[in-house]
């Protein structure tokens, strides 16, 4: 993998469990991304949140039918969640963010966990872990 993308996750990794340490579990999913947005920005990281997605089906062109959460650098798809449990929807939700839009890496974060590590869950398009 680039070595650019494997420094920006590490970066954006380090942004959310600032964002976990401060806030905590248990509050709104918009609470956790727009502070992640605002982590990311005091770092300097390039970001887009709430960023639509355009889908076709045979031939009809839907522009607003897939909103992702943050969008880092056009290169790091990312999903927020607080959920009590992430569940494979939550996956192929991210999965077809990467397919959609063409990009090969995206961060699953779920914030509603006591340690935020086991809320992690990193996708590579074309690899299964």
């Amino acid at each position: 993998m680039d070595p650019h993308l494997n420094e920006l996750t590490y970066e954006i990794i380090g942004s959310a469990i600032d964002v976990h340490r401060t806030l905590g579990p248990g509050l709104m999913e918009s609470a956790y991304r727009l502070s992640l947005c605002r982590e990311l920005f005091l770092r300097g990281i390039k970001f887009k949140q709430e960023e639509w997605l355009p889908f076709e089906y045979k031939g009809l062109r839907l522009p607003d039918v897939f909103r992702m959460d943050i969008l880092v650098e056009n290169s790091v798809v990312i999903e927020v969640k607080s959920v009590e449990v992430l569940a494979p929807i939550h996956d192929a939700q991210l999965l077809t963010y990467l397919r959609i839009g063409g990009w090969r890496i995206g961060l699953l974060i779920n914030f509603n966990v006591v340690v935020l590590k086991q809320g992690i869950r990193r996708r590579i398009m074309g690899f299964d872990p």
